[in-house]
């Protein structure tokens, strides 16, 4: 497994790394991972189950057994459909607080160990390149100013026909960068050679080729 190559693609909530990796992996022929899913999944397992985001070890025991599969861009837990529903933002800001519990990290990281494998691995998330894949062939950390990133969601919420505001977004993103940044269990970071791309003025075309452009050069130093 270990010569299967990889691309991390790390950042913050709301930067665009879910949408640049999808679009990168599309183009290459290779799998995705949506680490982020897996803890929004298993916010929405503990929310559907009644179980207390305070109960780590029940978390971490729902997480090490999620029922979850991913299947041309949906999400699926245990058979059903939930690729809207895990997007809420009241499922997000549930992952977001149970992602700093470590007995729930470790829970879910054979998970993710486990989506590498031929012809290769485009994996985003926020410990992509620092703890679950740090061999990776090309790591990039996709970022963006606060007020980018909230601009994105309030567009994306519109689209949805999902009420907020502006001032919100940007107090909810700012919140979520702070807490990840500061957990004790794999903090939101650059990765060591990780390149960092600001998408703040960036298109998602300009950001995938940026991407596709940086793993073009580390294959070329990699002789593979």
């Amino acid at each position: 497994m270990l010569t299967v190559p990889v691309i991390t693609i790390d950042g913050p909530t709301a930067s665009g790394k879910g949408t640049v990796a999808h679009r990168v992996a599309k183009h290459l022929g290779f799998h995705y991972l949506d680490s982020g899913a897996l803890y929004r999944l298993t916010a929405l397992s503990a929310a559907q189950q009644g179980i207390s985001l305070e109960d780590e070890a029940a978390l971490a025991d729902l997480a090490r057994v999620l029922p979850c599969q991913f299947v041309k861009g949906h999400v699926l837990l245990d058979g059903e459909d939930v690729t809207d529903a895990v997007r809420a933002e009241e499922i997000g800001v549930a992952a977001s607080k149970l992602a700093v519990l470590p007995k729930v990290r470790q829970a879910l990281f054979d998970l993710q160990v486990a989506f590498r494998f031929a012809p290769g691995l485009v994996a985003d998330g926020r410990d992509m390149g620092t703890v679950i894949f740090p061999d990776a062939l090309q790591k990039v950390y996709l970022t963006a100013s606060v007020e980018a990133r909230a601009g994105r969601r309030y567009k994306q919420l519109k689209e949805k026909g999902i009420s907020a505001t502006m001032e919100d977004l940007v107090k909810d993103l700012a919140e979520r960068d702070a807490r990840d940044i500061a957990r004790t269990a794999a903090p939101l970071k650059p990765a060591p050679g990780a390149v960092i791309l600001d998408t703040s003025e960036l298109t998602v075309d300009e950001s995938v080729h940026a991407v596709l452009a940086l793993y073009a050069d580390a294959v070329k130093l990699s002789n593979i």
